[in-house]
């Protein structure tokens, strides 16, 4: 369950996700033919098939980790699960004047506390919304504080977010004056990408900073709690 920065007056959970990583790439042998006479020379068929490069097999989910650890006791962790076509089951959410929300893939994000995924109860595709492609601006640009109880109110807490291209990193400060420093990871092949870092039960949070490569900042956010 979360608190956003766009639904932070109605408390209500938002934002959009720490598993493994995924291995890219295939790779391919051929047999090397036996050598032939001196006096032939190999068909053209032969060499074009030796040179031609192997395709890469591009996976159906890819899997990005984003941020892991422990906090208060308890292993945490954060993945973006990208899946590039809508997957069986999968349901796009419709809107209130009826149509529904557009979208090819889908973006889930995956976070756990102590072995248990945040939002569970709302089915597999809980924290998941449907996405064009590979680039759809609209899978970032979110922020949430998501935690087991409360939403996110209380309890060990995830603060997570999904920012634009030019954020490197996001720097989260409590009150007991600790500071969080938490780097943007990108699924690979797409634009989406994400930061996350634990916050302590009793902690309270007194603002949000995001930066660039150059640590140039680029927000600063004190309405979280």
């Amino acid at each position: 369950m979360a608190l956003s920065s766009a639904r932070k007056a109605a408390i209500a959970a938002v934002a959009i996700g720490a598993l493994g990583g995924i291995s890219f790439g295939a790779s391919a042998s051929e047999a090397a033919p036996g050598p032939a006479p001196h006096s032939a020379s190999a068909p053209v068929a032969a060499v074009a098939k030796r040179s031609a490069p192997a395709h890469r097999q591009v996976p159906r989910v890819v899997t990005q980790v984003i941020g892991k650890g422990r906090v208060d006791g308890h292993r945490w962790s954060v993945a973006l699960e990208f899946h590039r076509t809508l997957p069986k089951g999968y349901t796009p959410p419709t809107y209130p004047d009826g149509t529904t929300a557009p979208g090819t893939s889908l973006l889930c994000q995956r976070m756990y506390i102590g072995g248990v995924r945040i939002d569970h109860q709302g089915g597999p595709w809980a924290d998941c919304q449907p996405v064009t492609g590979t680039h759809d601006p609209n899978g970032s640009g979110g922020m949430g504080l998501w935690g087991l109880h409360d939403k996110g109110l209380s309890g060990s807490r995830l603060m997570v977010s999904t920012p634009a291209a030019d954020v490197a990193y996001g720097v989260v400060s409590l009150s007991d004056g600790t500071r969080m420093k938490a780097t943007t990871a990108t699924v690979r092949g797409t634009g989406y990408r994400a930061w996350a870092a634990p916050v302590p039960d009793g902690r309270t949070i007194t603002a949000v900073d995001q930066y660039d490569a150059h640590d140039n900042r680029l927000s600063h956010d004190t309405n979280w709690q």
